[in-house]
């Protein structure tokens, strides 16, 4: 086993160990299975049909987010094994109190829970970072309009870079506004590119 996955697997051991937050019976923190990754996706948090089933984006979001990957050649059973998918938090949140979707977790919940995303960097060296919706784009590259992050590329540290993608659950009008739709198929053009580089190529150093 390389260090890194021995690194991950004390990672994962400890995080299905946290009980940080108070959430509800049975509600424990989803884990990414990935094994030598590369690339990070980053989204906001698991939703009631992950909470199920245990596994990171596996909702009507998780498909359309796997249909935009697949436009660029990314299909999802390589996307899960190579692809680290975490979130800004790991446990369900809970139905929204207006009972449309989930609630968004607190700004208490995601300072709780950053911890966990600083030491999957810090394992990972990640090459290329996705940040999925609003949550994850400001964790990542600090607040910004969408506008101004989609169809982009943002260099973080000499190795890697961050490619932002607007959440996929439909909840937002914003895809449908504008040239937005266009912004996305840029963003994920730069996704397939940097995906074929890494695994075409040697690891950074």
């Amino acid at each position: 086993m390389k260090k890194i996955d021995q690194l991950l697997e004390v990672h994962r051991r400890e995080l299905l160990a946290c009980r940080r937050c108070v959430h509800g019976a049975g509600v424990r923190p989803i884990i990414s299975m990935a094994r030598d990754p590369k690339v990070m996706l980053v989204g906001q948090a698991p939703g009631k049909t992950e909470a199920a089933g245990g596994k990171p984006f596996a909702g009507r979001a998780g498909r359309t987010l796997f249909t935009w990957l697949a436009s660029v050649g990314i299909d999802e059973p390589s996307a899960r094994e190579k692809m680290y998918i975490a979130a800004v938090t790991r446990c369900f949140p809970g139905s929204s109190p207006s009972g449309r979707g989930d609630r968004v977790p607190s700004p208490a919940e995601r300072a709780s829970c950053a911890s966990w995303l600083a030491r999957e960097r810090e394992i990972i060296r990640p090459q290329l970072i996705i940040p999925v919706g609003r949550l994850a784009i400001d964790a990542i590259l600090g607040p910004q309009p969408l506008d101004m992050a989609i169809g982009r590329e943002f260099r973080l540290e000499a190795e890697t870079v961050a490619v932002p993608l607007p959440h996929p659950s439909g909840a937002s009008s914003w895809i449908h506004m504008k040239n937005h739709h266009e912004l996305v198929e840029h963003a994920l053009a730069r996704i397939g590119r940097h995906w074929t580089r890494i695994h075409r190529g040697a690891r950074a150093a």
